[in-house]
């Protein structure tokens, strides 16, 4: 049997992992060839890849990125894309996909899978926000990357008696910025789940300064202000219709300092939370999910994503997985919001 993988969307650490497990439960346990396409769903329009050996994945383990590489390619925004992949794979010899990626890999997972096309699925997402299941990998380890920031940052804040405000990614769904936030003690965390008041952010870190404490705000990057709007970095969109957001760090922080006279800076953390090597939690999740994907393709249970549900790995459809993303529930908001200012 012949499976291809691939990786697309963001990169996260984590993704060789998968790749690693693949590849080695793939030859040694069924015998396979595994065919790894460069650049996410680029490689299956274009042929571009590799067969991968026990050799190529050596070391791999607790690298960050992907040696696959990846990219927001669409192949349903192609011309002919679809009858492009299913030649390419024809002509390969290739009977399954194990596709890793998002909400956007997936979803064009799904539709290959609707297309005539074997696909497994692997959630990857440092922004957690896929549904079905529990956990996605790269989450944790951008949490981890954040909160060491959120820490480093305490200790010069206080120096300088002045306001920081650090701006995390999530475009839609913030958790990284709630659990970072909360593990790193900030005084106010903003998402994008929840429009906020300028009014009551500035209540509180006034708050803070009373008590000669430096304010420490985290802020996802699709966080707004009530009435407001998203804070664009570029208004073009990519292949899945999204646009760059960026900047409403740098916006708050100035509204603070005009407001309370204090000094205030944005910190923007940016891509520093995809890169670096993964967690152990990350590296072992990530492991289980390829293994259980190797599984999936192995029994013929095609268009199925693995998820984690408590500590087991379980299947769902991969329509199930793509149908909302997972945003962060008001309750869990709350439970943060009792430490603000």
């Amino acid at each position: 049997m012949r499976v291809g993988v691939l990786t697309g969307g963001g990169d996260c650490p984590g993704l060789n992992a998968v790749i690693r497990a693949v590849v080695l439960k793939g030859i040694a346990t069924h015998g396979w060839e595994i065919f790894g396409f460069r650049n996410g769903w680029r490689g299956p329009l274009t042929g571009e890849g590799s067969w991968l050996t026990r050799d190529d994945v050596e070391g791999i383990l607790t690298r960050g990125g992907t040696i696959l590489g990846s990219s927001r390619t669409n192949p349903y925004k192609e011309d002919g894309g679809v009858d492009a992949i299913k030649r390419v794979l024809a002509e390969k010899g290739i009977d399954a996909l194990v596709a890793i990626g998002g909400e956007d890999t997936l979803g064009v997972a799904k539709r290959l899978t609707d297309d005539g096309v074997k696909v497994v699925g692997v959630p990857k997402t440092i922004d957690n926000d896929l549904g079905a299941t529990d956990y996605t990998f790269g989450f944790d380890t951008a949490v981890h990357i954040a909160t060491e920031a959120i820490d480093r940052l305490h200790t010069t804040a206080e120096s300088h008696h002045r306001a920081l405000v650090v701006e995390v990614m999530g475009r839609h769904a913030g958790w990284i910025a709630l659990h970072s936030g909360m593990a790193g003690g900030a005084s106010v965390v903003l998402v994008p789940e929840r429009p906020f008041s300028v009014d009551q952010v500035i209540e509180w870190v006034e708050r803070r300064f009373e008590r000669e404490y430096a304010p420490i705000i985290v802020v996802a990057e699709g966080a707004v202000p009530e009435g407001g709007a998203e804070v664009l970095q570029a208004g073009e969109k990519d292949a899945f219709g999204h646009v760059r957001l960026g900047g409403v760090g740098t916006w708050l922080a100035d509204e603070i300092a005009t407001r309370t006279g204090k000094e205030s800076r944005a910190v923007v953390l940016g891509h520093t939370q995809r890169g670096g090597t993964p967690t152990a939690y990350d590296r072992v999740l990530a492991t289980r999910f390829g293994l259980h994907a190797v599984d999936a393709v192995a029994e013929g249970d095609a268009g199925v994503m693995v998820a984690l549900r408590g500590t087991d790995i379980v299947r769902v459809k991969l329509a199930e997985a793509t149908a909302e993303l997972k945003t962060v529930p008001p309750e869990r908001y709350a439970e943060a919001e009792a430490f603000f200012g």
